[in-house]
């Protein structure tokens, strides 16, 4: 019994690979081989570039990115916890609290550094 749900799940994964596999060998054969100069320049909204194209960000904008994701992320833990508040009793609560916590301290954590200011 478990055994087929595995075997299920493991040809679902070789079809699926299989199928991406046969589609990129078929696009290979079917695309246009010989790419001009100009298909070969980069593109950046129409302009031509000046310069370097690598330049470096400062870090500071992706740790902004990346502390909104992950607090847009523990929202979505609260609101399940939200919805069935009654039924958990003062443990969840506790728990919940302990969680919201570790986010404030995360997040005074990130001010103190000074990661977000945008400047």
């Amino acid at each position: 019994m478990l055994f087929d749900s595995y075997a299920t799940v493991g040809i679902f994964l070789v079809v699926s690979v299989g199928f991406v596999l046969v589609t990129f060998f078929i696009a290979k054969i079917f695309r246009p081989q010989r790419p001009t100069d100009m298909q070969l320049q980069s593109y950046e909204c129409g302009e031509p570039t000046i310069g370097p194209s690598w330049i470096q960000y400062n870090v500071r904008y992706y740790v902004f990115a990346l502390l909104f994701v992950i607090f847009d992320v523990e929202v979505v833990f609260l609101i399940p916890w939200a919805v069935v508040y009654k039924e958990l009793g003062l443990f969840a609560l506790v728990e919940m609290l302990i969680f919201i916590a570790i986010l404030i301290f995360g997040l005074v954590y990130a001010w103190k550094k000074g990661v977000l200011k945008w400047v």
